[in-house]
This record gives structure tokens, sequence and C-alpha cells, in this order.
């Protein structure tokens, strides 16, 4: 029988109908559904389901995730379990195989904003680079741009963004968005006091005030794909070793169009500190455009790489802003504003306003 505490979407009826659909499962039926692990993450809770099938199940997965909404966070960051709902069950299904988990059920309840995504389950296979806040080797960075490129290129300029696939920010919502970020920074900087230093200040004000110039290059409409939103390298699956696969992209709840850089800047200049990102930054940024090149990438300068990339990474000083009014903690959002705010420094941001 399936354990109390799991939802009604893993009855093992319902599993199997949802197996059948993906089309892992055949003639035999899910016997029994039982929790091998479960933990929260920030804004989600994830359950690793053991299964149990009677008659015929060659091929069918002994485990799959369960993912729903962290209930601290059910609310507020409703909207991310729609969108990672909605890129899981409507975008996958048209991608090259084997960039994202597969995907064999998922769920938005608009009445309740309760949601389910039932998930090829890599725990076996797969592992994130080194726990947080640990960043990964050369060769798994490496590994990880790999992927980011190909799933970049994957959507470059697709002729259904904005119509099909995602919705373009209007000139009037860029700028609600700035007055909305706008006061947020004001209570952010009374709540800082001298721990925001007057430098800093003036960065933000002239950021703030040049935003309509800075976002010309998002409503070009024009080399832009379909970006993460939250590409640190710990939502980056790596084969384990021995094992032959490629890196798996996971957690989509900030997927949107938009210039491709802004997941290269989150991941670099905002997740590492100056000496680990002068290491490995060219390098990536290198092998980066290498990948869009081969994936059929075409009419995007190496110079328009690193302009866009410098452009993003000043973009990123609203991420600490935005990460305290949600009340994500401290330990997160002060530290990438140190570590944004020196990648600012190291290739001369504040020039591009």
């Amino acid at each position: 029988m399936t354990s109390p505490q799991l939802p009604a979407v893993v009855e093992p009826a319902r599993l199997t109908a949802a197996l059948r659909r993906g089309g892992v499962l055949d003639a035999g039926a899910v016997r029994e559904v039982k929790v091998l692990h479960q933990r929260d993450t920030l804004v989600s809770h994830i359950v690793r389901l053991g299964l149990r099938y009677v008659g015929e199940s060659a091929g069918a997965p002994h485990s799959l995730i369960l993912k729903t909404a962290n209930s601290a966070f059910a609310e507020k960051l409703a909207n991310g379990g729609r969108r990672e709902v909605e890129y899981y069950t409507q975008l996958t299904p048209s991608m090259p195989p084997g960039l994202v988990p597969r995907c064999f059920d998922g769920h938005f309840d608009e009445d309740s904003l309760t949601w389910h995504l039932l998930l090829e389950d890599l725990t076996d296979s797969h592992d994130v680079a080194a726990a947080w806040p640990l960043p990964p080797s050369r060769d798994q960075a490496i590994a990880i741009v790999t992927t980011l490129a190909r799933w970049h290129a994957a959507w470059w300029d697709h002729p259904g963004l904005g119509e099909t696939i995602g919705t373009w920010m209007s000139t009037d919502d860029s700028a609600r968005l700035m007055e909305t970020f706008a006061g947020h920074y004001d209570r952010f900087a009374d709540l800082l006091g001298d721990r925001l230093s007057e430098e800093r200040r003036t960065l933000y004000r002239r950021f703030i005030e040049k935003a309509e110039q800075l976002l010309q290059r998002y409503h070009s409409h024009r080399h832009v794909t379909i970006t993460h939103g939250d590409a640190h390298t710990w939502n980056f699956l790596l084969p384990r070793a021995g094992v032959t696969d490629a890196v798996r992209i996971f957690d989509f709840d900030q997927w949107r169009i938009n210039v491709p850089t802004h997941d290269l800047a989150y991941m670099m200049a905002t997740q590492w500190y100056p000496e680990r990102r002068q290491a490995l930054e060219r390098i990536l940024l290198n092998r980066y455009y290498e990948m869009l090149n081969a994936h059929g990438v075409t009419g995007y300068t190496r110079g328009a790489l690193d302009q866009d990339y410098r452009r993003s990474v000043l973009w990123h000083i609203t991420k600490p802003v935005w990460q305290w009014s949600i009340n994500i903690p401290p330990v997160i959002w002060w530290n990438n504003l140190e570590r944004v705010m020196a990648a600012v420094d190291d290739l001369g941001c504040e020039e591009l306003l």
C-alpha cells in the first residue's frame, strides 16, 4: 500500500498510468510505493520514491523523484512551481534528449496553488559536482558549461520565443520592474547602513538611472534564448565515475527568455569568489562559444559574447536585493553581493553606465 504521507499522485494506479504514457511500462503495473528518502530545499520538497511492480516491468524505473512545494514558501513562490511544471510538461518534449531529467507527470493547481512533478531519478548515475558552497573542478566546470551551451543553442532565436514559448517583457513591464526594484533597493540600503559603501550606493543609483538604456539589449529580441535563471553549478548533475552520460540540468522554476549570458554571469560572477572566477572565466567563455558554434548558432561574435557577459554581470547586482526582498537568508545574498561586486570591479562593468 502507498505510505499515508504521500499525495494521491503517487497512488500505484496513477503511477502506472503516468509510466505507461511515458513509454517505460507496458504490461506490468506499479504494486507498491515507498519513501526511500526525503528532504527540503530552500523552495521545494524532494521525495525519492521506491517502486515495486507486478507483471512484466523490464525497463521500468525502480525509483522516481517527486518534487512539490516547500510549505514554508508555497504561496509566496507559487509562480515558480507553475513555471517549472510548464517547462517540464510543455517544453521538454521538443528538446534534444539527455539535457534534463525526464518528466513522467506534472500538474499545477490554480485553485490551491499546489503542484507536483514526477521526474526521472538520477541518484545512482549522477551527482552534483561538490557540496555547496564548494565550486566545481576545472573539468567539471567545462562539462557543466558544455551542457549549458547545448541547452541554450537548442532555444537560440527560436521562432516560438514570445509566441508559444514564454513571454517577452514589454518596455512598460521593464519600467514597472525597475520601479519595484528601486523601492526594494532603498529599503535594502537603509537596512545595511554603513555596510553598503558610498561607492556601491553610487553604482546602484547610476544603474537604476541607466536601466532603460541597459535593457535595449534585451528588447532587441536578437541572440536570445531560454535561460535557466538560477544556473549555479549545484543545479547540474554530473555523471558518476564509470557512467557514460551527459551532464543534466534541473530546477526550472525561474526560466524565461533572456540574453544567454545571464546564466553564465550568475554561475561565475555571483557564485564564485575572485580567485576561482579569474582562473576559469576565460576558459569557460571560450568553451561556451565553441559549443554554441558547434550546435548551429551563427552570427554571434566572440566580442558580442564578452560584451553581453559584462552587461549581465552588472545586471546581477540586482540579485542580492531581490533575494533579500523575499527573505532568502543573508548567508546567501550577502555572499552573492560581495562576489558580484568584485566581478563588476574586475571586469570594469561600471563603464557600461
